[in-house]
């Protein structure tokens, strides 16, 4: 017996070493997959210095900022190996090896790899969106003298020196651009974008030049002659030899379109699916419109009987009576970054207030909206590099054009109205992109940071706008529930043009009575979308796909957390993980399997 005994015990070891030895091995493996993966991270983050020094200084990697991205042949082709490169060493590596939150990683690199392969090897904007190089031009600038990272002598050195080299990017960019492939909407949009970078010289870099040097000065004054030369050199060849040839067609097609779209959202959602949800919601948000827009008119004329079944005629006019009253309060025209200053600092303290989420301390400052970026949508947040975290984030607004008549400026107003300002204001800010950002960019992965979902940030904000209103921002005031509603209508309709304009051919007609009659926006926003849609696919639909996954994370977490559900608790932990697509955070929430990435 005491032999038996024995013998199954050393058996029993045998078989404990044995697992030992696996684990061990097994560790070993993770161990190596996981330093492969952390050794091919930093690659990739130090080679965007080497391939595109102006996007290096926007992740607040200072090492290249004397130089402007080489976008030649050459150069591109050298980044199509890099790209390939990447993709390679991610195959080599066991990704079932790594760690839950370093998976993730995994599948936003690969995602990013293949995204960026195929857009240089087959999309190829760089021979047909003359606007990708009016951004790098601008934005090789203005990420120099935006915020103080460094002394302003440095910092304009390096503008300097960049500003010495825009007459080989601009030649660069007219030896890739082939003006036929060129949508003609691209062209116009390029041709008043251009300049902008001779008002970032003016309002930005020559004020400052009393402040400096004498050898700096002159050298900085030497540049600019040379980048404005360069500037309207490129004015002259988008007027007259771009604008007229530029004739291609700006829809893209089903194919691209999804291609694209899977890239872009990395969701489990489609088009086809995405739109039924959209329109689906379309019919549920005017619904509700129309009962709180009873309300508002009963106030005004309280002895109104309403129908029983209203056409949608009937509901039509209920609802704009009722926005006509939000109407009423319109900002100042010369007063709008003011109105959003104060506003900043009312969703501030409602958020403290009512211990919505944590509030961070990095700084943010309202600012005019820079030349070169004006036209694609009237207002953004632009956050630090990851790198630089200690910079201030930046809530952008745009002035209203110069050349528009008071026709046109009253639409623009009524359309951002003081409550749509509100809305506007907790979408850029807080507790919106700002707040979001700067909480997330706090998870310790740079390339996550790098890397970030848009359908996460642009849904959180959109998510953002609703919990306010439900928390009571402003006393469950229901003209400001309205116009929440109506800036959701204006994500639900995005989704719908978005696929609509590019893949099933509508009209600018079509776009722009769904947009003012189905949505209520005013001429001006809607017209402004339309050429905003037609500058891009798949990022309009990020609004509502990123919501949609939002609220359904939050159903499920508050049924699974149940009495111990607190919008602080929940939020906090949403955005402890970054900004990485919402099915990774959900993954990682409940504890789930890693998916894959949507290709």
């Amino acid at each position: 017996m005491l032999r038996t005994v024995f013998v199954g015990g050393v058996q029993r070891m045998k078989v404990l070493i044995g697992c030992l030895i696996l684990s061990l091995a097994s560790t070993a493996v993770a161990d190596a997959d996981s330093d492969a993966f952390d050794t091919l991270t930093q690659t990739y983050l130090n080679d965007v210095g080497t391939l595109s020094p102006v996007a290096a200084t926007q992740t607040g990697d200072h090492t290249y900022d004397h130089l402007l991205d080489d976008v030649s042949d050459t150069a591109r082709n050298a980044t199509l190996d890099a790209l390939l490169g990447y993709r390679a060493a991610l195959a080599d590596i066991d990704r079932e090896s790594l760690s839950p939150a370093l998976q993730v990683d995994y599948e936003l690199l690969s995602n990013q790899v293949e995204f960026d392969i195929w857009t240089l090897g087959e999309l190829e904007p760089w021979a047909w969106n003359p606007m990708y190089y009016v951004s790098i031009s601008g934005n090789s600038i203005y990420t120099l003298v935006a915020r103080n990272f460094a002394p302003l002598e440095e910092r304009l050195n390096n503008a300097a020196a960049r500003m010495q080299q825009m007459p080989r990017f601009f030649e660069q960019a007219r030896a890739s651009l082939v003006p036929e492939r060129v949508p003609k909407v691209y062209a116009e949009t390029a041709v008043k974008q251009n300049r902008g970078l001779v008002s970032i010289i003016k309002y930005m870099i020559e004020p400052e030049l009393g402040s400096v040097s004498a050898a700096t000065r002159d050298n900085v004054l030497a540049s600019i002659d040379i980048a404005k030369a360069a500037v309207e050199e490129h004015q002259a060849w988008l007027e007259n030899e771009l604008l007229p040839r530029a004739s291609a067609e700006f829809r893209v097609g089903a194919s691209v379109y999804d291609r694209k779209l899977a890239f872009a959202l990395n969701s489990d959602l489609g088009r086809k699916e995405i739109r039924a949800r959209a329109e689906s919601e379309y019919e549920r948000v005017r619904n509700e419109m129309y009962e709180i827009s009873k309300g508002v008119y009963k106030e005004l004329h309280p002895y109104t009987a309403f129908p029983d079944r209203p056409d949608e005629a009937y509901k039509q006019t209920i609802i704009r009576a009722a926005l006509e009253q939000a109407y009423q309060n319109l900002p100042p025209e010369d007063g709008i970054v003011d109105l959003a200053r104060k506003q900043l600092a009312a969703a501030t303290a409602f958020v403290i207030e009512r211990n919505l989420v944590t509030m961070p301390q990095e700084p943010v400052e309202i600012i005019v909206m820079p030349e070169f970026r004006r036209g694609f949508s009237f207002a953004y947040l632009d956050p630090p590099g990851p790198l630089d975290s200690d910079q201030p984030a930046f809530y952008a607004v745009s002035p209203l054009p110069s050349a528009w008549n008071k026709t046109q400026i009253r639409s623009f107003l009524r359309e951002y109205n003081v409550y749509s300002m509100e809305d506007l204001t907790i979408h850029e800010g807080v507790p919106g992109h700002y707040l979001q950002l700067a909480l997330s960019n706090r998870y310790p992965s740079t390339l996550r940071a790098v890397l970030y979902s848009g359908s996460f940030v642009e849904g959180w904000a959109v998510y953002a706008e609703q919990f306010m209103i439900e928390e009571g921002y402003l006393d469950y005031d229901p003209l400001m529930r309205l116009i929440n509603l109506k800036w959701y209508l204006r994500a639900i309709t995005n989704a719908i043009i978005d696929s609509a304009i590019h893949v099933d051919g509508m009209t600018e007609d079509e776009a722009m009575h769904l947009m003012i009659e189905g949505g209520f926006q005013e001429e001006r926003e809607a017209a402004g979308k339309w050429t905003r849609a037609q500058l891009s696919f798949g990022q309009l639909s990020t609004y509502f796909v990123g919501y949609q996954e939002h609220i359904e994370l939050r159903a499920d977490v508050e049924a699974a957390w149940d009495d111990e559900f607190t919008l602080r608790r929940y939020h906090d932990q949403v955005l402890s993980y970054g900004s990485p697509p919402v099915r990774f955070v959900r993954a990682l929430m409940f504890g789930d399997a890693i998916p894959r990435s949507v290709k």
